[in-house]
């Protein structure tokens, strides 16, 4: 049996599995995150971009995979509704990402865990911060 009555890990690998699989959850809320943040920053172009125009102009909006024609005055009102669902959910992940947080470092204090990195390592990180970047790109008006 891997843990004692009282819950604990017996050893080293059990403790480094239960790190592993937390740091993954911590990976998988900060990813999480990041692409929420992205679809928060899409809708705020969305919105400063159609708010100045004529309500009752007409705009197309895309549901499930349908896009649908609608006036801007029935579309900005969802997409605002969206956005703000959206920060919400980002809010409750970030409560998440911090009790994660905590709960590593209780791990990591508890069973004075220390992470090394080699140079190589710190180099591949960076890298991949930089490639997974996206921009908008908003063309002229027609």
């Amino acid at each position: 049996m891997a843990t004692r009555p009282e819950g604990e890990p017996v050893n080293e690998q059990a403790v480094a599995t239960i790190y592993g699989s937390l740091r993954n959850e911590l990976n998988q809320i900060y990813s999480k995150i990041t692409e929420l943040e992205m679809e928060v920053s899409e809708h705020s172009l969305v919105v400063s971009a159609i708010q100045p125009l004529d309500p009752s102009r007409r705009c197309y909006r895309m549901i499930g995979g349908v896009l649908v024609e609608r006036t801007i005055k029935e579309v900005l009102p969802a997409v605002q509704r969206n956005k703000e669902g959206l920060e919400e959910v980002i809010g409750r992940l970030n409560e998440a990402l911090e009790k994660k947080k905590k709960e590593i470092a209780d791990l990591e204090a508890k069973y004075k865990i220390r992470i090394r990195k080699s140079d190589g390592e710190v180099k591949d990180d960076g890298g991949r911060k930089e490639g997974s970047s996206q921009g908008v790109l908003v063309g002229p008006a027609s």
